[in-house]
């Protein structure tokens, strides 16, 4: 029964879409009344029925969603009759479906110009219209559809709006008023022609419009927040400010009117006043959360003579939490605003709250994980990358993350693992790619796999030419191995040339130079490192030491050992040069 019931319908569609305009020659007025040119193909009963088998697989593969079929289908339909309207409508419905409109726009056009009465056609071309920001043309379909249909409430509004956007803004309101006429006053209406009114210039009958929507509903207090508005852009701050405090007199509760007010104060100077009134709108659980997030933004990017103090703002995003304790976008404000203020302990503490009531939210996760690197901390860092990677299997750079993560957990094979895991999910993206590589290569080298370990720099700078990361370690390593220290140098010169202050970079050429036996040179550039906030890393520091002593100032290599060792650094080797008070060779 299902079978025969599909095969009713496909026979009731043909006849819908197909056969009234094939059997049989009609007279030019009954062509007119059903909406039909002159221009009118009569086909054998062969040729008809081919047409009709062609039509009804061409439904039923669209129905099926093998739209590609369906197309050669429906074009074998137009090859027996070309002007069938029916299989050019077919055809555009395909197209705006593939995204393929300036086809699905000549194939309607020319539907239209064989059935110009088909409102379905219209309406169709007329949304094609629109979203391609043709609003004169959809404008102009909606013209031709009420000359059929005059009342149609639909009809009007939309044309209505489409020549407000095609900015035709005088003869829109003369098809609002024709609105009011069928159904009757409104406030979208009255808005509608408010907005327009403002638009052209025509400020005393915008002011009237809203009037008219204050009389008609005296009890509203929206409308008196419309008018303060009004006032507040046209500069009359007295009357802005006897509306603000009207809606406030009707609804003390209302949370946008004191958000209103807060902006009118602020404006005007008058940042106390303004702060009090923001606390009550943030207070407000009744307000939407994008709105409070709204003003949250302006009084953040406020100018410097209007900002709230930073203790006052902090206050109002924890109102934000407290009214919006079940929003995950309450917490990630806080964190953002803690970020911004280098508060990362506690940052993070907001992101893991936000991601406790949200925890599909990758963004926020990426940003927690990028936190833990910055603090340092590799457990946490490698705990929350493993629960990303559970969460967002096909997200590379969680995997990239948690590779980092382990590397300096000392956990190599662990992050080879992961990486060979993640290595599925990097497609078109060298960069990606190049990252992948670069950790591949920390961990082999750290596994004392050296081979591997180059073989994987060097595919890092085949991918990415300016990867300076992976050139600065790959010159460093070869250097402390002694080896291939011309190519280091290269290496090293191509990263100090494109980041002449980075004391890292220069500390790496320092050391190529330095295992080169060329000391005067070495401590030239390891100089500039100090000066760029070298002395801050205990292994720069110990290399300024080791420059020295083989430069013959022991007293100086002493006292950058010692310092080394009181920032920190544990290796042993520098505690045997200064108790033997010489340059020992030590790998790094």
């Amino acid at each position: 029964m299902r079978i025969l019931r599909y095969i009713i319908i496909l026979f009731f569609l043909i006849s819908t879409y197909a056969c009234g305009t094939q059997k049989k020659a009609v007279g030019e007025n009954e062509q007119k009344e059903q909406g039909q040119s002159a221009d009118e193909i009569v086909l054998s009963e062969d040729k008809e029925i081919e047409f009709e088998y062609l039509f009804i697989e061409g439904l039923k593969q669209k129905m099926l969603g093998n739209n590609d079929a369906a197309v050669q289908y429906f074009n074998g339909c137009l090859d027996i009759n070309p002007n069938s309207a029916a299989s050019l409508h077919e055809l555009a419905k395909i197209y705006v479906s593939k995204g393929e409109i300036v086809s699905a726009k000549l194939l309607l056009e020319k539907a239209i110009q064989i059935e110009p009465g088909n409102k379905w056609y219209k309406l169709l071309l007329a949304r094609i219209y629109q979203n391609n920001n043709e609003y004169a043309k959809a404008s102009q379909i909606y013209t031709e559809l009420l000359g059929n249909d005059p009342d149609n409430v639909d009809y009007l509004y939309r044309k209505a709006v489409l020549m407000a956007s095609s900015d035709e803004p005088a003869e829109a309101i003369e098809v609002y008023d024709e609105l009011e006429r069928v159904m009757g006053y409104s406030e979208q209406i009255a808005l509608a022609r408010q907005n327009l009114y403002l638009q052209m210039g025509q400020e005393k009958k915008a002011f009237a419009e809203v009037q008219k929507l204050i009389d008609t509903y005296p009890d509203v207090p929206e409308y008196y927040g419309v008018m303060a508005d009004m006032y507040k852009e046209t500069g009359n701050m007295d009357k802005a400010l006897e509306y603000y405090n009207k809606v406030l007199e009707m609804d003390p509760s209302n949370g946008f009117v004191h958000f209103s007010l807060a902006s009118f104060y602020l404006q005007n100077n008058n940042i106390e006043e303004g702060y009090q009134h923001a606390r009550e709108g943030f207070s407000n659980p009744d307000v939407e959360i994008e709105t409070k997030i709204q003003l949250y933004l302006m009084l953040v990017n406020a100018p410097e003579d209007i900002r709230i103090e930073d203790e006052k703002l902090e206050t109002l995003i924890g109102l934000i939490v407290e009214a919006h304790p079940d929003d995950a976008r309450s917490y990630s404000i806080f964190a953002d605003y803690l970020m911004q203020n280098g508060r990362k302990s506690e940052a993070r503490g907001y992101m893991l709250k936000s991601l406790e009531v949200d925890p599909d939210n990758y963004p926020v996760w990426e940003q927690l994980i990028l936190i833990d690197s910055e603090m340092e901390d590799f457990e946490k860092m490698a705990a929350h990358s493993d629960k990303a990677i559970q969460l967002f299997p096909s997200q590379p750079l969680v995997y990239v993350l948690n590779a980092v993560a382990n590397i300096q957990l000392e956990n190599y094979g662990e992050a080879l693992s992961t990486l060979e895991n993640g290595q599925l999910y990097v497609t078109d993206n060298k960069r990606m790619e190049a990252q992948f590589e670069l950790y591949r290569a920390e961990a082999y080298y750290n596994l004392n796999e050296k081979d591997k370990a180059f073989s994987s720099f060097e595919k890092v700078i085949e991918i990415d030419p300016e990867n300076f990361m992976a050139m600065n370690n790959y010159a460093y390593y070869l250097s402390v191995l002694g080896v291939e220290l011309e190519k280091a140098e290269n290496l090293s010169s191509k990263v100090i040339q494109a980041n002449p202050k980075n004391a890292t970079y220069l500390d790496t050429h320092a050391w190529v130079l330095f295992q080169k036996g060329e000391y005067r040179l070495a401590k030239f550039y390891m100089d500039t490192a100090m000066e760029n906030g070298g002395g801050e890393s205990v292994e720069v520091v110990e290399h300024y030491g080791d420059i020295y002593y083989k430069l013959d100032d022991v007293e100086n290599a002493l006292k950058y050992w010692k310092q080394s060792l009181e920032m920190g650094n544990e290796s042993p080797v520098l505690k045997r040069k200064i108790e033997e008070k010489k340059y020992i060779e030590g790998e790094e």
